[in-house]
């Protein structure tokens, strides 16, 4: 089978780790920068390019790993895949829905989800108000957009808080506010879906001087077993979101595990060290199982 992994460049771990499982299962894979396709629509069937070199009819599958620069352009890419008949680990529409935190979190209330208490406004006025409905501080500030515990603020006082939230809404900058679920005491889960199974999870724990437990800002990790309640969150909010391939966030609270956020290309550095799970060869799995289908 031909798959092309659409991502900037081999250099990034978890671009390389697919590919070494392509490889080592017998596929042909190549890395294309989606931020140099271009789309030609017109007379014909649309075809779609990487410089002059047509790759329409190349591929029987692609993986996308889109960087949140570039959601926008890579997204289109991948739906004009799609709209050729190939098969995505990750729906065009997904990718952009995961993106956006507020969407996402949309949706999921939706569908009975259960996620913290949050509240997104671009009122100044009433930010006072706004904080007394999450039941006061302390509260979570986050970037609608914003990725690897970039954008996260905790807001321990009223006063940093109004601060804080009236600078963004200056800047013109899309946020939304979240009650601080004390008791996950810095924890959260990262589960990683492949198709209709969650194949791997860690527990991630912030150090002492930081409340976020990202990987990327030096939180520790272990492998963790989740329980039947977080493996059907991870299962319907991927399906939700149309994501075949995805990383959920959850925290433990005292109501139970609430959803936090879903990411569409997922980091696999941090959860293949901690749970012992080639989480790479799963999502290679499941593209062949879906794509000899499709093709049938």
């Amino acid at each position: 089978m031909n798959i092309a992994i659409l991502s900037v460049s081999l250099n990034v771990h978890s671009t390389r780790r697919i590919a070494q499982e392509a490889q080592n299962l017998g596929h042909y894979v190549e890395l294309i920068d989606h931020t140099k396709c271009s789309v030609k629509l017109g007379e014909g069937k649309p075809k779609i390019f990487i410089g002059a070199e047509d790759i329409t009819e190349e591929f029987d599958a692609i993986i996308p790993r889109i960087g949140t620069k570039v959601t926008r352009h890579g997204s289109a890419i991948v739906k004009q895949f799609e709209m050729n008949g190939v098969f995505s680990t990750a729906r065009s529409l997904g990718i952009t829905r995961a993106r956006n935190k507020v969407r996402t979190l949309q949706i999921m209330a939706r569908k009975g989800i259960p996620i913290p208490d949050t509240l997104f406004s671009i009122n100044p006025d009433n930010i006072e108000d706004q904080i007394r409905l999450l039941g006061g501080p302390p509260v979570i500030i986050k970037l609608q957009e914003g990725t690897h515990g970039l954008g996260v603020i905790l807001a321990e006082s009223k006063k940093s808080a109004k601060s804080i939230i009236d600078t963004f809404y200056k800047m013109d900058t899309s946020i939304l506010l979240q009650r601080y679920v004390e008791e996950a005491k810095g924890e959260d889960l990262r589960l990683i879906v492949a198709g209709n199974k969650v194949v791997a999870g860690m527990k991630r724990k912030s150090d002492l001087d930081e409340f976020r437990s990202n990987v990327h800002r030096g939180g520790e990790t272990e492998g963790v077993t989740p329980t039947q309640k977080e493996i059907f969150i991870a299962l319907s909010a991927s399906r939700y979101l149309g994501l075949g391939v995805a990383g959920v966030d959850l925290i433990r609270s005292n109501k139970g595990p609430l959803l936090l956020e879903v990411n569409a290309s997922p980091g696999l550095k941090g959860i293949e060290a901690a749970s012992g799970v080639n989480v790479a060869k799963h999502i290679i799995e499941f593209v062949e199982k879906n794509a000899f289908r499709r093709r049938k």
